[in-house]
């Protein structure tokens, strides 16, 4: 084995994933360790380095693992190319969240003096299409009369309510990426303490059943911004984890 090849662990570590991330990843396909020793260690050099950095970028970038790999596999796929336009995209966004910051910057000021803001102040940086989207999004998967409805229970939180909620989910979602760095299963009983939280907070909103909240745990997978919530970019392989825990609870408990 070349000295200049990187083991497992050692790969896991730089990018900050896992290395269950990493098996899974050759298991599917996606990314192949440049060599196996006869020990059954697996050895990544430049290449896979470079490869897993597109990966990453493009799972920043929301892109589901399926559609990365048939991008990483084009004949025509220009490495180079492909970092200019990572490049373009994160401006882009830099711009929109510097955009976003502000508005919750205006939001907190005018909730810590209780003055009133203008309407269109609430939502800017947030796209009207993207706006359009989320509420399409949620009326089909949850329904009208339930979007309806949290969106009625909402408007009657304080302030200090919709604070404490925000820090309960920091939490749980702090929880749920720290039992998947360390390796616990979703039915652990670690994990299901964890998904226990994750329903009581939702329960905020709405009170879903076994099947929707074993529904909610599979789009926080199929929806690239959720899972991006979830995944912090540098977790890949977290919205799975999360949304096993939630079926396995969803089963056990509701």
């Amino acid at each position: 084995m070349r000295n200049d090849m990187r083991t497992v662990r050692q790969v896991a570590k730089a990018a900050r994933i896992s290395v269950r991330t990493l098996h899974h990843y050759d298991a599917i396909g996606l990314l192949e360790p440049g060599h196996v020793g006869a020990n059954g260690y697996r050895y990544y050099g430049r290449p896979e380095l470079l490869r897993l950095q597109q990966i990453l970028f493009y799972r920043e970038l929301g892109l589901p693992l399926g559609e990365i790999g048939a991008i990483l596999d084009d004949p025509g796929f220009d490495p180079l190319t492909a970092l200019k336009g990572h490049r373009e995209a994160l401006e882009a966004r830099i711009g929109r969240y510097r955009e976003l910051i502000a508005t919750i910057d205006r939001t907190i000021a005018s909730l810590e003096k209780d003055e009133a803001m203008d309407d269109n102040d609430y939502y800017a940086g947030i796209a009207p299409e993207t706006r359009e989207r989320w509420q399409r999004e949620a009326v089909a998967f949850w329904g009208e009369d339930a979007v309806r409805a949290a969106q009625d229970k909402a408007r009657g939180f304080s302030k200090e309510q919709v604070a404490q909620i925000q820090t309960e989910m920091e939490a749980i979602r702090s929880d749920f990426q720290r039992l998947f760095r360390e390796g616990a299963e979703p039915g652990s009983e670690a994990a299901q303490a964890v998904a226990a939280r994750h329903y009581a907070w939702v329960c905020h909103s709405w009170t879903p059943d076994a099947a929707a909240f074993a529904g909610l745990g599979r789009f926080y997978v199929e929806n690239a911004e959720f899972r991006g919530t979830y995944e912090d970019g540098a977790l890949p392989g977290t919205a799975e984890f999360i949304a096993a825990a939630m079926a396995i609870y969803a089963e056990r408990s509701l």
